[in-house]
């Protein structure tokens, strides 16, 4: 294994530092107040390139391998403040535009592919429902054939980007005794009848990107808006969740990576009784505990990154990388605000916010339980 950056990956990630320092960190206290993702900052990020990192170049994107892939994230992480915001074109690239990447018609791949990259459409995953979470596959949502069509009936829940989503990749089993060969995929437009969404719901963290339920009433879905085959649903799932889980937390080994340089100067200056906190052994001992967490998650994710470059499916490294950068990032913002004090506690010292955000990066794209599961699994448990 190879970690070392080449010359275009290394100027990438410094491009990707500089546009997102200088683009995409405005009014951010506010728009977290009001819960509202700047699709202003989206479009700039997609027109960046951010958006189509892994598309071919053949639908607007910049067809880099998953590792590449990963360095650009963290740099967007260590860059832009606005978790939310990076969430939200994660959760799109990685389980949206990753499926039907891979088992799209030529016709779905031209229709929908473009659009995700440059900005101009935004795509919503919708696999979790009321009743179902860690136990994925046990649906509600059915999809029952008619004719040339599926009539689709259900509801699906805490939804990223669902409230301003112009295309639904939906899950629903065509037979529930099938169980996970029942289970079958659906590209879904805005505006088709019968299916409505609800407003945004309210949360903890990573306010600025929108979540909401998806209501499926008698929803008609011609046949040619299938994904894949029928029963193909549980697979086009795994896919795309083990492309998520590898790569969604990247960012967060760069908003450690700032949030380390942050505390570190704030030790320095920062006097009490007489010297900078940074010489008391109580502050410098919490800072060198989130440098080792940074720097084992950044291996962890490396390698994750580097097998899924080979080729290999590398489940139960993905799976610790998700534990343990998810972890790390809500202990290492505890800290963050353990050093700066009441400051940290604050809205307008922005440290706060990370911890909000943070929180939810131990549940979505799988819990930590079902992460040690998995793991547990893979040694034989």
């Amino acid at each position: 294994m190879d970690f070392s950056w080449n010359w275009e990956q290394t100027t990438l990630k410094e491009s990707i530092i500089n546009f997102a320092q200088k683009e995409l960190n405005d009014n951010l206290i506010e728009r977290d107040h009001k819960g509202q993702l700047s699709l202003e900052n989206w479009k700039k990020c997609a027109k960046f390139g951010i958006h189509g990192l892994c598309l071919p170049e053949a639908y607007g994107g910049s067809d880099l391998d998953p590792l590449t892939a990963m360095l650009a994230m963290e740099a967007m992480g260590y860059a832009c403040k606005d978790n939310g915001l990076i969430f939200a074109i994660n959760a799109q690239m990685w389980s949206v535009q990753v499926p039907i990447l891979r088992f799209g018609s030529e016709t779905q791949k031209a229709a929908y592919l473009p659009g995700l990259a440059n900005g101009e459409l935004i795509g919503a995953h919708g696999m979790t429902e009321p009743g179902s979470g860690s136990d994925s596959f046990s649906l509600s949502t059915t999809a029952e054939k008619q004719g040339d069509a599926y009539v689709l009936n259900g509801v699906k829940t805490f939804i990223s980007s669902a409230p301003i989503a112009d295309l639904f990749l939906i899950f629903a089993t065509v037979k529930k005794s099938r169980g996970f060969f029942g289970i079958t995929a659906f590209l879904i437009e805005k505006g088709t009848p019968g299916l409505s969404v609800s407003r945004p719901i309210e949360k903890m963290g990573l306010r600025t990107s929108p979540m909401g339920e998806v209501i499926l009433e008698d929803c008609q879905i011609p046949t040619k808006n299938r994904l894949g085959r029928e029963g193909n649903g549980g697979a086009i799932f795994n896919h795309s969740m083990a492309w998520e889980r590898s790569c969604i937390l990247a960012s967060y080994v760069g908003t450690m990576a700032r949030q380390l340089e942050t505390c570190i100067e704030y030790a320095k200056t920062r006097q009490q009784f007489g010297q900078p906190i940074g010489k008391f052994q109580s502050i410098s001992h919490k800072l060198v505990d989130i440098k080792v967490r940074l720097e084992t998650s950044r291996h962890l994710l490396y390698h994750a990154g580097w097998l899924r470059a080979q080729g290999k499916e590398a489940t139960q490294e993905v799976a610790m990388a998700k534990l343990y950068i998810s972890e790390c990032m809500v202990q290492s913002s505890l800290d963050a605000i353990q050093i700066h004090g009441g400051y940290g506690y604050t809205t307008e010292f922005e440290i706060e916010r990370d911890l909000r955000d943070a929180v939810g990066s131990r549940i979505y794209s799988g819990t930590s339980e079902m992460q040690r599961e998995i793991i547990a699994r893979a040694m034989g448990l």
